[in-house]
């Protein structure tokens, strides 16, 4: 194919993503700001004024980094994983299969559609706090790499487990029983400063304590653990999944009988 037909391929499956998501935005852009207004409202009001500072600034102001962390995380995953696999069980992906598109541009394509949308409820989730605190940013950079980064990572992870299921219960299981129980144990709501030494250890094995105090720092200027290392443990992870998933496309993985 050339350049100009891959470019075409590309921004096809990137705008058929973004107009399914944005066509029924009531499922899948207003139920993140409705839960995140709670967040705020019941930790940050009621429950935060009762526990005051933490890492030198008001609770509210804390936990703000983790909740827009935590859409971006949950929707860029979503999304990728719901609209594969519903091609998988529609059959229309083999449309995608016997036509010239090399395996690299679908993949880029399903993954870019999932960060819009993290991007775009993380955007939402943001324009919502400001009615709660007011955001002071300390290093843009650091704060758009580590969103640009967290949200390709985990666009990538649905579409691998989007492969893998044989049906629509197993594209729950992960986001139920991985991301939901790693986000709550990342940082989110709490500084693992104030965790006992052990626990501490056992909190830097979890990969998104690092995305949130990385974000957070991109806000806040603190972080429990080295900016640095957290952005290169991103990048190497979006490298290996990224691998994963072109192998899986090759092989056909799921998708081939």
């Amino acid at each position: 194919m050339t350049a100009s037909a891959i470019w075409t391929a590309y921004l096809t499956i990137v705008i058929r993503e973004v107009r399914r998501f944005t066509r029924i935005w009531a499922q899948t852009l207003l139920p993140p700001a409705m839960t995140m207004t709670l967040y705020f409202i019941i930790f940050g009001n009621l429950i935060g004024s009762r526990i005051g500072e933490m890492g030198g600034f008001d609770y509210m102001s804390y936990i703000v980094p983790g909740l827009i962390m935590m859409s971006v995380i949950t929707n860029s995953y979503a999304n990728v994983v719901s609209s594969f696999f519903s091609m998988k069980f529609q059959r229309s992906i083999e449309e995608l299969l016997v036509s010239p598109v090399p395996n690299w541009v679908i993949l880029a394509g399903y993954v870019s559609g999932g960060m819009v949308r993290g991007l775009g409820t993380g955007v939402i989730v943001t324009l919502v706090s400001l009615a709660f605190t007011s955001l002071q940013i300390h290093h843009l950079g650091v704060m758009v790499v580590t969103l640009l980064l967290t949200s390709a990572l985990f666009a990538l992870g649905g579409f691998i487990n989007a492969m893998l299921a044989t049906k629509f219960d197993d594209i729950s299981i992960v986001p139920t029983f991985v991301l939901t129980p790693l986000t709550y144990l990342g940082g989110v709501f709490y500084s693992i400063q104030l965790l006992p030494e052990f626990w501490q250890g056992v909190s830097m094995v979890n990969p998104i304590l690092y995305m949130v105090n990385a974000f957070r720092y991109g806000i806040l200027g603190v972080s429990d653990v080295n900016v640095g290392v957290a952005l290169s443990m991103v990048t190497m992870f979006i490298v290996l999944l990224a691998v994963v998933a072109l192998t899986m496309l090759k092989r056909g993985k799921g998708i081939r009988h």
